[in-house]
Order: C-alpha cells, then sequence, then structure tokens
C-alpha cells in the first residue's frame, strides 16, 4: 500500500520583506496526514509560515506543496480552510449565512448550501443556532462557527492560526476536544499556529519546534498518544511526559539562537 501523500511539505522556504528582513530562512519539512502543531516564541515566523502554506503571501524562494500541488492550484482547488483566532464572522449575517458565505462565492446552488449549513451547524454543535447573529453568540461559540465555515467547501486541510488563544481556559478546552473529534469526522488534515505547549500536544499528532531570527524549524516532536483526545489524556503521566518534552525542545531552541549571538 503506498504511503499517505504527506498534506504539506516544504523545501527550503525563505520568506524576506522588501526591506529585506528575512523571517523565514531554508524552512523544509515534510507534515504527514493528521495534526501538526507550530510552536515557537513570538516573531518566530510561525503565522508567516501559515500565510505561505494558504496562499495569502509568497515566498521569496523555496517551494511550498499541498498534497503534491502548489500552494496557488491548492487554494483554487479549494483544498484547504483557514480560521484565525478572531472568528471574522460578518456581523450582518446569521450564524447559517456566515457559514454559507465560501459556497456561495463557489457559485453552490442553494439546496446544497442549505444541505452543508445544516450537515455543518450539526457538527459544530449549533443547531439551533443558525438563525442568531455574532453578537448574540459566545466567544466560544463565534469560533465553531469560524469552523464550521473553513470546512464549508469539504477541505483536505484544515489550517488555524491561534483559533483558541482569545477564549478563557475552560472554554478553550472544550473546543480543543471538540477540534480534535471534529477533524476525526471529517478526515481533515490540520495544521495550527498555537504559544500553548498544552495544547500542542494535545492537538497534535506531531509538534514542530521553530526559532527565531530568522525563523526556521529546529526539531519535530512525535507526540505518540493515539486517537483518544480527552480529559483522562490531560491527566496521564504520557500526555505530561510529551509536553516536557517538546518544552526542552522549544528552550533548547532558544539558547541555540543565544549562543549564535
Amino acid at each position: 500500500m503506498p504511503a499517505p501523500i504527506p498534506s504539506v511539505v516544504l523545501h527550503d522556504l525563505t520568506f524576506s520583506w522588501p526591506d529585506g528582513h528575512r523571517v523565514l530562512d531554508a524552512v523544509s519539512g515534510s507534515f504527514p496526514p493528521g495534526s501538526t502543531g507550530l510552536v515557537g516564541l513570538n516573531g518566530v515566523g510561525k503565522s508567516t509560515l501559515l500565510r505561505l502554506i494558504a496562499d495569502l503571501d509568497s515566498a521569496t524562494s523555496g517551494d511550498l506543496q499541498i498534497f503534491g500541488k502548489p500552494a496557488a492550484r491548492a487554494r483554487v482547488d479549494q483544498d484547504y480552510g483557514i480560521a484565525f483566532q478572531q472568528a471574522g464572522l460578518l456581523p450582518w449575517r446569521t450564524v447559517a449565512a456566515n457559514i454559507a458565505l465560501p459556497l456561495e462565492l463557489h457559485g453552490t446552488a442553494k439546496p446544497e448550501r442549505a444541505a452543508r449549513v445544516a450537515e455543518l451547524a450539526e457538527l459544530v454543535g449549533l443547531s439551533d443556532f443558525t438563525e442568531r447573529y455574532p453578537d448574540q453568540l459566545s466567544g466560544g461559540m463565534q469560533q465553531r462557527v469560524a469552523i464550521a465555515r473553513a470546512l464549508a467547501t469539504r477541505p483536505r486541510l484544515l489550517l488555524m492560526d491561534e483559533p483558541f488563544g482569545a477564549l478563557d481556559e475552560m472554554t478553550r478546552e472544550y473546543l480543543q476536544s471538540e477540534l480534535t473529534r471534529i477533524a476525526a469526522e471529517t478526515g481533515a488534515a490540520v495544521v495550527f499556529v498555537t504559544h500553548s505547549i498544552p495544547e500542542a500536544v494535545f492537538l497534535s499528532d506531531r509538534v514542530v519546534v521553530m526559532s527565531p531570527r530568522p525563523g526556521r524549524i529546529t526539531e519535530v516532536v512525535t507526540v505518540g498518544l493515539g486517537d483518544a483526545r480527552d480529559d483522562d489524556l490531560r491527566e496521564s503521566p504520557a500526555y505530561f511526559e510529551r509536553v516536557t518534552a517538546v518544552r526542552e525542545a522549544l528552550h533548547g531552541s532558544k539558547i541555540e539562537r543565544a549562543n549564535e549571538r
């Protein structure tokens, strides 16, 4: 049986601003199907890397593929959806209309749109709120709408930039569990940015550790905790061991960069 195509492949990816400031330097890596977390200090280039994967910015040099395609082709083919820290919902549209927006933009017929919206609203637990407006929802509910919208076109890859960073701890943990369920039910690969090491371990099959100035991948920590991601896992010795492994890798990247100064 052939090996599955990686969700993302990076080869010598470099990104610099017009003033010459280099944000990412020769970043290479391969993200298999499943969930990949990106961690690192502020300014390390995590969000920049996610924007390159999403074809929102263009690399200065290097190559990037999503399921074997250039990022621009993957965008046209709707191979990925994206959700940011702020839900970015349109305040004049209902929950249903916000979820339906990508389908409208791609010319999906109204009956098919309605069926897909109903399916997604059920998936994220908002079937009773489809006629509400964003200002009538909690922050956690708004983020669930954003995730549903990102999944509207059935992408094979879900990109997330600190999706739960603005939420309280209890809501955050609840949505972490929900995301693992949603990813399992949809089969979508996930690549996400977080500043939380425990969150990275809980959500990921692998954690990519990045160091700054310029940004690069210094280590990939395999989580290896299986598919059952629940509250019991958060209290298990194996979970704490992986959190420690990622923390040590992150601290090692900081020491390495300090020694290069």
